[in-house]
């Protein structure tokens, strides 16, 4: 029988290597605002798509409700998301961020492309942001 040499396994390189590069992202935003990963994806995607419902941000973040929900409700705490009713459907809300939200977004983003570089870099000196998230979109095809 074949043994499984986990350090040449794709799948347990791929969870290792998100688990890793997650934690090192932390030091982006995590210092700075205090901001747990949940947080910072559903603060990321509000400063991406200016408003959105918590059940759109859960899709579009990969996170289960709960996360996205208890993320929310740290952020309205702080003052940086504001909830409004939907005109289309009542049971929902959208969430939007406040100013000082906008602000910590803003003062995060610079950072996130820069430790986005450091990553292209360290692959390869002519790395194309486009060409990796080309092949990580293939992957993720696999499972969808």
């Amino acid at each position: 029988m074949a043994k499984l040499e986990l350090e040449k396994f794709l799948p347990y390189r791929l969870n290792r290597l998100a688990s890793i590069v997650s934690g090192e992202f932390r030091s982006v935003y995590g210092p700075h605002h205090d901001l747990t990963i949940p947080e910072w994806r559903v603060l990321a995607t509000l400063g991406q798509f200016d408003e959105m419902g918590a059940r759109a941000i859960g899709v579009h973040s990969a996170m289960h409700k709960t996360k996205v929900s208890r993320a929310v409700k740290a952020l309205e705490d702080r003052r940086w998301l504001r909830r409004r009713g939907s005109d289309e459907d009542r049971r929902e809300e959208i969430l939007s961020l406040t100013a000082p939200g906008r602000r910590a977004y803003d003062d995060i983003v610079p950072r996130a492309l820069a430790f986005e570089r450091r990553i292209l870099a360290a692959i390869d000196a002519d790395a194309d942001a486009e060409d990796v998230l080309l092949l990580l979109t293939r992957l993720e095809r696999v499972f969808s």
